[in-house]
């Protein structure tokens, strides 16, 4: 007989282990991709997040660039008048607290940031209204001094017939001023003890005394009179005691060591400036400076040992 090959039939066993690799191989493809997918999502995430970065990095760098262009425009604008230099001053002072605002805020704060574009868009607006009042202003000053010079050049012919009258006049009250300056004449400066005598040992002086004359001038103002004593230690400090007072001497504000006032009616007042309550005495020269309220009255010095 012949021998026949036979081909055997694939069992349901087999079939199910073909299938169940078939499908292990497909879910392994399927997961493979999903991988990849993501790989790829994410790293086109990451590459979107780095661009959006970069971008709000450029937007806070030129924001601020124009907050520091603004706050050097506004440096640049000054004028004579008072109340615009203190409104340029507080916007100054405004323009510094945004770009220091801007500069601690992260660029990705893009709610900040845009409100701080509104409030530089604000800004500039109100310079545009400085500058245009200083614009104003200089026109104005312009006008101004061109009606001055106007003004000077159609004087220019009597000019000089006031300038001699203010200097006669000036002569005059002059004189007027000088004759009724008050004056005084024997000046002196003693010291004391506590028993009320003379003493020039600094160890036992209680008090000073200034005396002095006030001269007679029918032309002096009448009424009272104030008469300041400064006494200066050797060392040149000013000494103050209970009667010490402030007066105004050419235009300077000056401490008194003593003061006092007298009754003046135009004839000639003897009087003294005590000077108590000096904790101690050193040796050496005293210089005591006597005033009234318009002159220097006289000075005088004091010896004690």
């Amino acid at each position: 007989m012949e021998d026949f090959d036979f081909i055997e039939e694939p069992t349901s066993e087999n079939k199910k282990q073909k299938y169940v690799l078939v499908s292990l191989i497909a879910a392994t493809v399927v997961l493979a991709g999903a991988l990849v997918y993501m790989w790829l999502q994410n790293s086109s995430t990451k590459d979107e997040n780095s661009r959006l970065i970069a971008e709000y990095n450029l937007e806070k760098t030129l924001l601020t660039d124009e907050m520091m262009a603004l706050k050097a425009e506004l440096d640049t604008l000054h004028s004579d008048n008072t109340s615009l230099n203190s409104q340029l001053d507080s916007s100054r002072v405004e323009v510094q607290m945004l770009l220091d605002k801007i500069t601690q805020t992260e660029a990705t704060n893009r709610s900040k940031m845009r409100q701080y574009e509104k409030e530089l868009g604000t800004l500039r607006d109100i310079m545009r209204s400085y500058v245009h009042q200083i614009d104003s202003l200089n026109d104005l000053n312009k006008k101004l001094t061109n009606e001055a010079a106007e003004a000077r050049k159609a004087a220019a012919t009597s000019r000089k017939q006031a300038e001699e009258l203010t200097k006669t006049v000036e002569t005059l009250t002059g004189k007027v001023s000088a004759g009724a300056m008050l004056k005084a004449y024997g000046l002196k400066a003693e010291s004391f003890n506590k028993s009320d005598k003379a003493t020039d040992r600094s160890s036992r002086v209680s008090y000073l005394v200034t005396s002095l004359t006030l001269g007679e001038n029918d032309l002096a103002e009448k009424g009272p009179v104030m008469v300041y004593v400064r006494v200066k230690d050797p060392d040149g400090f000013l000494l103050v005691g209970e009667t010490q007072r402030t007066f105004e001497y050419n235009g300077e504000m000056m401490s008194s060591s003593a003061s006092r006032e007298v009754d003046y009616q135009g004839a000639a007042v003897n009087m003294s400036i005590y000077l108590n309550d000096v904790a101690e005495y050193s040796k050496g020269i005293y210089t005591i400076e006597v005033y009234s309220d318009k002159a220097l009255l006289g000075t005088t010095e004091l010896m004690l040992r």
